[in-house]
């Protein structure tokens, strides 16, 4: 993930500086442990200011809404107690070649600043903290003792002090090509390392940019250029500190990321504030994906494994317990044969009543023939109590592992999202965790957790060949709103027979019938958003949603269905046929 460096943090702090400054401060919410939103009112608009301590993505831009849901972090809500109703009259650098933003809080614009929140983009040191006008912390949005750091802890009631001066020379536009080139060149090595150690308030980004847009690669060797590709580098050297100098950035996307100085972009972008929150929410969203789709992946496989374990213990006493007629039919033969037995015998052999083969039973020598029968009748009563205790306990266990494949088969739908669907994707994987958080099976990391469903994902969508909608559920949350709170009487609903898999909705119009390609092309679609998606073929199941049922205490997603039609659907088909979400 490409960081924020100097030169973006300036470019967005120009921007913020000319469009948004003065304004007032309305609402401070927090989205989530690293980012907080401030709700600004200017004479025209109402800005929501992105404020992130991220430490791959910390940023300061002006971004989208928060979620309609409850805040409950403590730092925000000292932020709210301090700063609402208060004008944000300034975004200031606190020194040159320094990536830290003071945000000034006054009374009303040209009054003294009565609080200051300093902005500390920094990577993993990234920081937010609120100080008073004499420089004392009031807030951190992360504490630092001591114990962390003996050169600048950061606490509440301490005074603020500015980061460390990194080492390196300054970049300064006064010195000559020879001094500059003499400094770079100094040790032999690549263009863009070389860079990066003589000056500071540069980063990999902009000296790869530098580099490139002179014509060379970043990781040309300095001792094989020639005097007009060192003139050309240190143009463009120039060129960047007049750009930092007079202001004038140009936004645009990279191939591989996003660029304010544009020597290099393949599509220019009109506000960094833009550039900067789409960049980071597909950053943050791709990475919270991929994490969270690890963790609930690994929690559903540990469960599974788990369930299959009792499962198959279930089924071996099942299995015994069907000996239970076996043991009255031996405790039978004996009490009829009682005079056949002799004191000291460890088994007898009588013949069965029906079918005349010999049966061997085994006998404790130190119980006479008739307590050997009662005990025999025990072991028999024994085995049939044990089967109606577990008949039950084992079509609990398999009505779990059911349940939990079909969350496993939507979790491994969504493996791999698109930058531009990630945002849906990852709300889906939320709702998933959710599900998991309210049947018991994942614990809450804070009260309040299971309510954090804001608007319910969109499901994906496809055509017919006649043109009519299909609907599919990414997970169960879903597959119980299209089936139950969206399917109206002239839809037609699809399953894969026995199969876990999504729900899908053929939404058709009034009185409209569909055709065979339509009913094959949605069959497809279920076969393939199924755990069977690698088959060649799979039974589907369609019929009116008036006649799909959800038993009652059923989990999400599990329902029953009757007077169902059976087709075969083909997933292969279906991948080949259309551009998957």
């Amino acid at each position: 993930m490409q960081p924020v460096d100097y030169t973006t943090l300036m470019a967005s702090r120009e921007e913020l500086n000319r469009d948004w400054i003065p304004s007032r401060l309305e609402q401070v919410y927090q989205r989530d442990r690293f980012t907080i939103s401030l709700a600004l009112r200017t004479l025209t608009a109402k800005p929501w200011l992105t404020i992130c301590w991220h430490p791959e993505a910390a940023r300061i831009n002006i971004g989208d809404p928060p979620p309609r849901i409850k805040d409950t972090f403590t730092f925000s809500d000292q932020l709210r107690h301090q700063l609402n109703g208060l004008a944000l009259t300034g975004i200031e650098a606190i020194a040159p070649w320094e990536r830290v933003l003071d945000l000034q809080f006054a009374q009303r614009p040209g009054e003294p600043a009565l609080w200051h929140l300093y902005v500390e983009i920094m990577g993993k040191y990234s920081n937010v903290i609120l100080t008073d006008a004499e420089g004392l912390i009031i807030t951190p949005a992360r504490q630092i003792s001591t114990t962390q750091s003996s050169v600048r802890p950061i606490q509440t009631g301490q005074r603020y002090q500015v980061p460390p001066s990194l080492t390196g020379t300054t970049p300064k536009r006064e010195e000559s090509l020879a001094r500059w080139q003499e400094r770079v060149s100094l040790v032999p090595g690549q263009i863009k390392r070389q860079l990066l150690k003589s000056y500071r308030g540069l980063s990999p980004r902009v000296a790869e940019e530098i580099a490139i847009a002179a014509g060379l690669s970043p990781h040309h060797k300095t001792d094989t250029l020639q005097p007009e590709q060192w003139q050309e580098l240190f143009s463009y050297w120039q060129k960047w500190l007049i750009v930092l100098e007079q202001k004038q950035f140009n936004p645009g996307w990279l191939v591989d990321g996003y660029t304010v100085l544009g020597w290099n972009q393949i599509k220019p972008v009109k506000q960094v504030q833009t550039l900067l929150n789409r960049y980071y929410t597909n950053e943050v969203n791709q990475q919270q994906f991929q994490q969270l789709h690890h963790q609930l992946n690994q929690k559903l496989s540990n469960l599974l494994k788990k369930l299959s374990v009792k499962a198959n213990t279930f089924s071996q006493r099942l299995e015994q317990s069907t000996a239970a007629d076996s043991y009255r039919l031996q405790g039978d033969l004996l009490m009829a044969h009682l005079h056949q037995w002799q004191p000291g015998m460890n088994s007898i052999t009588l013949n069965d009543f029906e079918t005349g083969k010999p049966v061997t039973i085994k006998l404790n020598p130190e119980k006479n023939a008739a307590q050997n029968a009662q005990a025999i009748y025990k072991q028999s009563q024994k085995l049939k109590r044990a089967k109606s205790a577990v008949v039950p306990l084992l079509e609990k266990v398999n009505a779990e592992i059911n349940y939990l494949t079909q969350v496993q088969t939507a979790l491994n739908q969504l493996q791999s999202p698109k930058p531009a669907g990630s945002n849906e994707d990852l709300q889906a994987l939320e709702e998933i965790k959710e599900e998991l958080i309210q049947q018991g099976y994942i614990a809450a990391e804070r009260q309040g957790d299971t309510q954090k469903i804001d608007r319910d994902s969109q499901p994906y969508r496809h055509t017919s060949p006649s043109g009519y909608e299909i609907w599919i559920g990414r997970n169960n949350r879903q597959n119980d709103i299209l089936t139950f709170r969206t399917a109206v009487e002239y839809d037609l609903w699809f399953h894969t027979q026995e199969i876990p898999g999504s729900h899908l909705l053929l939404r058709l119009d009034p009185g409209a019938v569909p055709s065979e390609p339509d009913l094959q092309f949605t069959a497809d679609l279920a076969a393939y958003y199924s755990q069977a998606r690698e088959s060649e073929q799979v039974p589907v199941v369609y019929t009116q949603p008036k006649h799909v049922y959800k038993p009652k205490g059923a989990k999400p997603g599990m329902v029953i269905y009757k007077q169902e039609t059976v087709i075969w659907g083909r997933p292969q088909m279906a991948k080949q046929q259309i551009e998957l979400p």
